[in-house]
């Protein structure tokens, strides 16, 4: 299964604004969605062409509302994410999957605060007393690298828990 990972703008509420309106809420229907980090929704397909329909069929929404909208297909890694021009250049046929690791953009990720105990946990006031509710990570400042030897450059912008890998194409990482 291909995921698609949409990251919303960080002057709205993602969730919001695509389940606001009829056609994207009907567009994400037929998925089940889920929120991996702050401000995101993500969804299954079941290829790296669905993935790209699926955007396709959102761009509008996307133009608006998502500061970047990224696919995981394990086929071509199983941890590292494709932006998604680089999505379409593998569904196309410009560019095989071995040939897709050298251009990167690397976010931090941190546990989300939002009244936070400091374990990324919170009591939700709108819930039972007591009831605890995990916030999502949130994805902070990318840094664009260029793979060498095979190996990962470090993410050294802040200390971070953990990093999130998205594949570039060569255009997207010289611009």
């Amino acid at each position: 299964m291909t995921r698609v990972c949409l990251l919303g703008k960080d002057d709205l509420d993602l969730r919001y604004e695509l389940l606001s309106r009829e056609t994207s809420r009907e567009a994400l229907a037929t998925y089940g969605r889920s929120r991996p980090y702050e401000n995101s929704i993500a969804v299954r397909t079941v290829s790296v062409g669905g993935a790209v329909s699926f955007l396709n069929d959102l761009d509008w929404y996307l133009v608006r509302f998502v500061e970047e909208a990224i696919v995981q297909e394990p086929s071509v890694d199983p941890d590292e994410w494709l932006s998604r021009p680089l999505a379409e250049a593998l569904r196309d046929g410009r560019i095989e999957p071995g040939e897709t690791g050298e251009y990167l953009k690397i976010y931090g990720v941190e546990r989300a605060d939002n009244g936070a105990d400091g374990d990324g946990r919170r009591e939700d006031a709108g819930e039972a007393a007591g009831t605890v509710v995990e916030t999502a990570p949130r994805l902070v400042e990318p840094l664009y690298v260029r793979r060498t030897d095979g190996d990962l450059p470090e993410y050294d912008l802040r200390e971070v828990e953990d990093t999130l890998v998205v594949r570039l194409t060569e255009e997207e990482f010289s611009q």
